[in-house]
């Protein structure tokens, strides 16, 4: 968030703090001034966070924990045995519902042509 580096009040934010507040500006319907005032932050401050954003000055710095970890999204959902035989069931089902249906258009193009 915010570090206080001296008597004079002045603070440093951090990267993914600046990349925040872009966000809001860009995402909420809101003026950006509110939301600087929301934040306790001055307008022209953000504006100035805003620019350095679209000259690709404000890079988020991936940390040693976000770079460690694994992407949860990538790795493959666990399906339970009960599943798996459901679907091992339905699927035969299927196949036999296939072959009825089949053979039924087969039979009635045998009687329309028998008559």
């Amino acid at each position: 968030m915010a570090k206080i580096l001296c008597e004079e009040r002045v603070t440093k934010y951090s990267v993914e703090f600046k990349i925040k507040v872009v966000n809001l500006t860009y995402k909420l319907d809101v003026d950006t001034i509110e939301i600087a005032e929301a934040l306790g932050l001055h307008p022209v401050m953000v504006y100035r966070w805003r620019l350095e954003y679209r000259e690709g000055k404000l890079i988020p710095q991936p940390t040693r924990r976000i770079s460690m970890t694994k992407d949860k999204s990538a790795s493959k959902p666990k399906i339970d045995t009960r599943t798996i035989d459901e679907l091992k069931a339905l699927k035969k089902e299927y196949a036999k519902l296939k072959k009825e249906n089949d053979f039924l258009k087969k039979w009635q193009a045998y009687q329309r042509d028998q008559k």
